[in-house]
């Protein structure tokens, strides 16, 4: 019978039976362990780096603390696994099922989590910097305070999980499910959301400067008080979004569609609005010096008090628009002309 602290690197145990085995600190690194049992094991701060898991059946096991780098955990079961502060550096967990799993401040920075199956997992504070998560489910996953630098996050399911905080700067997040999706205080500073479905996301005080989100879905979406200069809205659905007090400056919202979307205070200094639609937008108080609003559609927007000094409203449809104490100077009006 294997005990705590076995030595056993570079062993054959493809297929064994190790089902609630105490192997704590036992030293796997290198093993065959092939579609090997562990079910209910004990393995923590066991030693596996570069151990071959592939297939193996690890539901409910005991990982805390373990070193499984450059571990091959390929279509592995780790359903409710308790990895917290494991090391998964160079992990490969392509299809893997981390349901439920327990990923607290673990180490996956550089991981394969292609299509892996992470929804309901805890990965609060874990590190994922670089990681493949493609495909990868992670609806209802606790990602607080992670940390997904230049992640790849291409098509990934995260309805519904909790980025509170999270660390998103450069990650890929192209045709990713974002719906319902906290992200209050993330920081997606130049990430790609192209396409990306971010349906009643709450994006309060998220930085996404520079970031894209050409033709995103951000219907209803919370970003009041975000952080959003230089970054690219291309054709992207605002419908009842709040951006109250959202810094815009510079941004790119040519064809954007804002209907009904609150924008109350908000920075649009040198934004492109380009054939948007702002129809009955609520633009009190915003700044829009400079903006380029050629072409906008603005029927029954509501205007009052904000600052469109410069602006270009070129062709634009002011039809039943509300502005009262709109500060208009040197502005290019729909038919051409400036504004004194």
């Amino acid at each position: 019978m294997i005990e705590a602290g076995a030595q056993l690197a570079s062993a054959h145990l493809a297929t064994g039976d190790m089902t609630g085995s105490n192997l704590a600190g036992a030293n796997l690194a290198g093993a065959n362990l092939t579609s090997a049992n562990f079910n209910f094991a004990d393995l923590a701060v066991a030693n596996l780096a570069s151990a071959n898991l592939a297939g193996a059946n690890l539901t409910s096991a005991n990982l805390a603390g373990a070193n499984l780098t450059s571990a091959n955990l390929t279509s592995a079961n780790l359903t409710s696994a308790n990895l917290a502060s494991a090391n998964l550096t160079g992990a490969h967990l392509a299809g893997a099922n981390l349901f439920g799993a327990n990923l607290f401040g673990a180490n996956l920075a550089g991981a394969d989590l292609n299509s892996a199956d992470l929804n309901s997992a805890d990965l609060n504070s874990a590190d994922l910097n670089s990681a493949d998560l493609t495909f990868a489910t992670l609806a209802g996953a606790n990602l607080t305070s992670a940390n997904l630098t230049v992640a790849d996050l291409t098509f990934a399911n995260l309805a519904g999980a909790n980025l509170a905080g999270a660390h998103l700067a450069g990650a890929n997040l192209t045709n990713a499910n974002l719906t319902g999706a906290n992200l209050t205080g993330a920081n997606l500073t130049g990430a790609n959301l192209t396409g990306a479905n971010l349906t009643s996301a709450k994006l309060n005080d998220a930085k996404l400067n520079d970031a894209k989100l050409n033709d995103a879905n951000l219907n209803d979406v919370n970003l009041a008080g975000a952080n959003l200069a230089g970054s690219h809205w291309i054709g992207a659905n605002w419908i009842g979004a709040n951006l109250t007090g959202a810094n815009l400056t510079d941004a790119n919202l040519t064809g954007a569609n804002l209907t009904n979307a609150n924008l109350t205070k908000a920075n649009l200094t040198d934004a492109n609005l380009t054939n948007a639609n702002l129809t009955k937008a609520n633009l009190t108080d915003a700044s829009l010096t400079n903006a380029n609003l050629t072409g906008v559609n603005l029927i029954g927007a509501n205007l009052t008090a904000a600052n469109l000094t410069a602006a270009n409203l070129t062709a634009a449809n002011l039809t039943a628009a509300n502005l009262t104490a709109a500060n208009l100077t040197g502005a290019t009006m729909p038919d051409g002309k400036t504004h004194p």
